[in-house]
C-alpha cells in the first residue's frame, strides 16, 4: 500500500517510517534537504516539498498517488517555553491549517482514501472524569490555549467535511521519548535539570502522557481500522504535582520549585499556569476497543 507521510522528519515520524516501511511503500515529505539521506536510510522514498505551496503539494500528489495520507505537521520549537510556544503559534498554525488543507485537497483531487491528522488529547473542557472523544476543547481556556484549540478543531471539521475521504482524527497526548522535550536530553529534562520548571499553583493540571513509540504504532494500527476520532493517550492521566518530582527524580534532577499562581503567571504568563492547574485527564478506552491500543506505563513513574 502506498502511504505518504507529511511532517516525516519530527520526532513521531521518524519511528512511524521504520513501522512503515517493511510492510507499505513509504513516501516521505519533508520541507529539509539535510533529511533526505536519513529518510532514505529509513525505508522511504523521500519528497522535499514546501506544503505551503498548493502546486508543489499537488504535483507530488500527482507523481505518487498514495492511498493513505498520515498528516503530522507541526512546527513547534525545540524549546517548551510559553516564550518560544507563542512566537511559534503563528507558523505552526499556517503549517498545520494550509498545508494541511493543501495536503488534503491534493489528496482528494488524486483519490486518497485515509487521511490521518494529529488532534488534540489533553486541551480538553473542564469537568469531572476522564474525558472521552465527545467533550469539547477547552474554547474558555486562557488566550494561547483557546487558540490552539481552535486549531484542532478546524483540522478535525475540515477532514470530517469531505465525502470522498475516511477520516482519522487521533488526539495524541504529550509525546515523550526519544526526539521529544520529555526525556533527559530534550528541553523538559534541561529544564527540570537547571531548575527552570516549577510547581505552579496547586499543579492539579491532569496531563495525558503518551511514548512517541507507542503515538507511532497507534498510526499503524489506524491504517484499517474505523474512521473516526481517538484519544491516544496512556493509561495514567497524572496530576503535574505528581509527575513533574517523578520526573525530576527520573532525569536526576533537583526537586522542582514551588510558586504560587501569581507568582507563576507574572514568570511563565496564565497559559503555562493553566497548564499546571486545569488540564484534564483524557480516557482511552476507544482507542482500546479498536486500534487494540496498548500503550507503556508513564516511564518515569516505575
Amino acid at each position: 500500500m502506498k502511504v505518504l507521510i507529511a511532517g516525516s522528519s519530527g520526532a513521531i515520524g521518524l519511528p512511524l517510517i521504520k513501522k512503515l516501511a517493511p510492510q507499505h511503500e513509504v513516501f516521505a515529505i519533508t520541507s529539509n534537504h539535510a533529511k533526505v539521506n536519513s529518510l532514505e536510510q529509513l525505508g522511504a522514498t523521500p519528497l522535499v516539498v514546501d506544503v505551503l505551496d498548493k502546486d508543489e503539494v499537488r504535483s507530488s500528489m500527482g507523481k505518487v498517488q498514495p492511498e493513505i495520507i498520515i498528516d503530522m505537521l507541526t512546527r513547534l520549537p525545540k524549546r517548551y517555553t510559553s516564550e518560544e510556544m507563542e512566537k511559534a503559534a503563528l507558523k505552526n498554525a499556517e503549517t498545520r491549517l494550509k498545508g494541511g488543507l493543501n495536503l488534503q485537497l491534493a489528496g482528494e483531487a488524486f483519490g486518497v482514501r485515509r487521511y490521518i491528522a494529529q488532534s488534540c488529547g489533553f486541551w480538553y473542557e473542564s469537568g469531572q472524569g476522564l474525558a472521552n472523544e465527545d467533550v469539547p476543547f477547552a474554547f474558555n481556556a486562557t488566550p494561547g490555549i483557546a487558540k490552539g484549540t481552535t486549531i484542532y478543531q478546524q483540522i478535525e471539521k475540515r477532514l470530517f467535511s469531505s465525502p470522498s475521504i475516511e477520516g482519522v482524527a487521533l488526539r495524541f497526548g504529550f509525546f515523550y521519548g526519544p526526539g521529544t522535550w520529555f526525556v533527559s536530553e530534550g528541553d523538559m529534562g534541561r529544564q527540570v535539570l537547571n531548575h527552570e520548571f516549577p510547581q505552579m499553583g496547586s499543579g492539579e493540571g491532569v496531563w495525558n502522557f503518551i511514548h512517541i513509540e507507542d503515538a507511532a504504532q497507534a498510526i499503524v494500527n489506524s491504517l484499517s481500522a474505523k474512521p473516526g476520532i481517538y484519544n491516544i493517550v496512556n493509561d495514567q492521566p497524572i496530576a503535574l504535582k505528581e509527575w513533574l518530582p517523578a520526573f525530576a527524580n527520573y532525569v536526576k534532577g533537583p526537586a522542582p520549585k514551588k510558586l504560587t499562581e501569581e507568582e507563576a503567571k507574572k514568570l511563565f504568563g496564565e497559559d503555562a499556569v493553566y497548564a499546571a492547574t486545569k488540564l484534564r485527564g483524557a480516557s482511552n478506552r476507544k482507542a482500546k476497543d479498536n486500534l487494540s491500543f496498548l500503550p507503556r506505563p508513564l516511564e518515569w513513574l516505575k
